[in-house]
């Protein structure tokens, strides 16, 4: 004789089928942070470009060699520089500091580890860029209304973040902020603030007297 399905079991299975075939329709969202599990995600790209240099430093038409490369990178804000040279020598870093000067960009003391290696009588010139983009943006896969674990949308945080890895300046400042100078908006501020303050008077030392006669002149 076959055992009979109580009215409990066969309502808990059937929720369970319907559960599962509303989950089945995209899934169901089951972030149920306010953190978005869609980063920007940062990565950098080296270019270089050898260039001969001599005791003496880097001859003109290798630094024009270099300028006209330097242009035709475009290089910007968040681009870093930097020269690996083996002779360490001075001469030849005054001359990219130079051309990098054009750009408002400095060269770094510490070159990045590239392909091969540097021939005799050459410099490296590296200029490192990074950028910042959010990975799998936009991103509707949940398309279920179900939603048991009160969990965000699936494309919760694309828009947001995909913006502003699009417009910071520098991407790496998304990894770590830009560090002080020293000098802060507010002692700028504190400097013209003190020196309205102590600035005398204009009238202490009384009105100026001027004739009614002739217009005044």
């Amino acid at each position: 004789m076959r055992n009979p399905i109580s009215k409990k079991t066969l309502t808990s299975a059937l929720s369970a089928s319907l559960v599962l075939v509303l989950g089945g329709c995209g899934g169901m969202a089951s972030n149920s942070q306010l953190d978005s599990v869609h980063q920007p995600v940062v990565s950098r790209t080296n270019y270089t470009l050898d260039i001969s240099a001599g005791p003496g430093g880097v001859s003109i038409p290798e630094q024009r060699r270099l300028a006209g490369w330097f242009e035709a990178l475009d290089l910007r804000y968040g681009d870093r520089i930097s020269v690996d040279d083996p002779m360490r020598s001075s001469a030849s870093r005054a001359a990219v500091e130079g051309i990098a000067s054009r750009h408002g960009l400095l060269v770094g003391d510490e070159a990045p580890v590239t392909p091969g290696a540097v021939s005799p009588g050459t410099i490296r010139v590296v200029v490192s860029r990074s950028s910042a983009t959010v990975p799998g943006c936009p991103d509707w896969s949940v398309k279920s209304e179900t939603n048991l674990a009160n969990g965000t949308s699936s494309n919760y945080g694309c828009a947001s973040n995909a913006n502003m890895a699009a417009m910071v300046a520098d991407p790496e400042h998304l990894l770590k902020g830009a560090s002080g100078t020293g000098t802060t908006t507010v002692m700028s501020s504190t400097k013209a603030i003190e020196s309205y303050r102590e600035a005398k008077p204009t009238g202490e030392q009384g009105l100026s007297k001027n004739s009614t006669q002739n217009g005044g002149k």
